[in-house]
């Protein structure tokens, strides 16, 4: 028997209902934001990734699915959203008409890890990327909008916080954290040994224990900010102080990927174990000018909606739409016109097969349909149907006519 790929699992049974309120909840929110949907290709080059994640990234250096195509270009399966929707921006030659543009976007992401609970190698994100905001008021709202859809979904959270700096403070803290690093000698892992030639900051993220407890001494970011970055770093906690919305300041906070500057933030859940992270994102405002566009400021988020999955808290079902149902063969076409009505303004499921009218009860029942109407001998003769409202417990009695369009008459 053929199986889906290690890592790459389906959604059905119960999963696509969370899956589906999800997405909803998430795009209905963002469009209040003022976002419209962008939609990015699962394929995309190579060397889109390395310039924009970055070869110091996990991602580049371990997790890409990569390879030769047909045609001898080198692609790969997109590990994150944001550098396609960055790609759009730039082809599209939206940074050439200035003003401000903001996207939503969901999908498949796919990267080569080892999968575990929360973490599969088929996964999906919904994102958010605005460009043109030059602003922490725009970093501001990114969270907010994250903290609403959180909210709405009855998901607890715990934001972190952190500034990255830009260029005006970077190179000096850079010099300082490699002194450091280079103090710690042999002390440190392969990967942050690397990381030092190619994306210093990269190191705070490192994974290892015992690099972690050499990293408590090493110079924080937060406390080398020039006059702008922390004032920008100020104010957004100000607004978000002003907003209610509660935050920790994590010094080690640096991101998984290589184009973040400034404003970096990470939502936290305590109940999916060690993979914390729900949702994640921050400024990256000299992205779209390493992919050739016009220097843009810009900034966004992503959500794994397979780690939020479990958490969802789902509205009580509410019964919605028609189950139709015969007793008898005879009277399937009618079911079958009544149906071809119905359908033009909600949900009408129909069974096929003649049964008791105990039997489609027990069917309307495992759709969750508001109304059953069946069709007997009786009523076929007398031109009615019967209809059972199963929210209020009530029956009636409906000529068929009552269920045809005007054109049907």
């Amino acid at each position: 028997m053929i199986q889906s790929l290690r890592g790459m699992n389906d959604i059905l049974n119960q999963d696509y209902e969370r899956y589906e309120y999800f997405l909803s909840t998430a795009s209905t929110i963002a469009k209040r934001y003022g976002f419209h949907y962008i939609e990015t290709p699962l394929l995309e080059e190579t060397a889109l990734f390395k310039r924009s994640v970055g070869e110091s990234s996990d991602i580049v250096g371990k997790e890409m699915y990569q390879f030769t195509d047909k045609g001898e270009n080198d692609v790969c399966l997109r590990p994150e959203g944001t550098a396609g929707v960055v790609r759009a921006f730039v082809q599209h030659k939206l940074d050439k008409k200035g003003g401000i543009h903001r996207f939503y976007y969901h999908g498949a992401m796919f990267r080569y890890e080892r999968p575990q609970k929360g973490r599969l190698r088929q996964f999906h994100q919904f994102g958010v990327e605005s460009f043109g905001v030059d602003s922490v008021y725009e970093d501001a709202l990114m969270i907010m909008m994250v903290a609403d859809i959180l909210k709405t979904l009855g998901i607890g959270y715990r934001l972190k916080l952190n500034s990255l700096g830009d260029h005006h403070c970077m190179p000096a803290y850079r010099e300082k954290l490699v002194s450091f690093i280079e103090s710690c000698g042999d002390a440190l892992c392969d990967d942050c040994i690397r990381r030092k030639s190619t994306n210093p900051i990269r190191v705070l993220d490192c994974k290892s224990e015992s690099c972690q407890n050499l990293y408590v001494n090493a110079p924080k970011l937060i406390y080398n900010l020039c006059d702008g970055c922390q004032s920008d770093f100020d104010t957004l906690k100000s607004i978000l102080d002003a907003h209610n919305i509660g935050y920790e300041i994590d010094t080690n906070l640096v991101r998984g990927l290589d184009y973040y500057s400034k404003t970096a933030f990470e939502f936290v859940s305590d109940a999916i174990g060690s993979q914390s992270a729900i949702a994640g994102g921050g400024r990256y405002d000299r992205l779209i000018e390493f992919l050739d566009g016009k220097p843009t400021p810009a900034v966004g988020f992503a959500l794994g909606i397979e780690r939020l999955m479990e958490l969802i808290v789902m509205p009580e079902p509410i019964r919605e739409g028609y189950y139709l149902g015969a007793m008898d063969s005879e009277s399937l076409g009618d079911i079958l016109k009544i149906a071809e009505s119905l359908r033009k303004e909600q949900k009408a499921v129909v069974e096929y097969e003649a049964k008791t009218l105990k039997a489609h009860l027990k069917g309307a029942d495992r759709i969750n349909a508001r109304y059953c109407a069946v069709i007997g001998e009786n009523e076929r003769l007398n031109g009615t149907v019967w209809v059972k409202d199963l929210a209020k417990k009530e029956e009636s009695t409906f000529p068929l006519t009552h269920f045809t369009t005007k054109e049907d008459k």
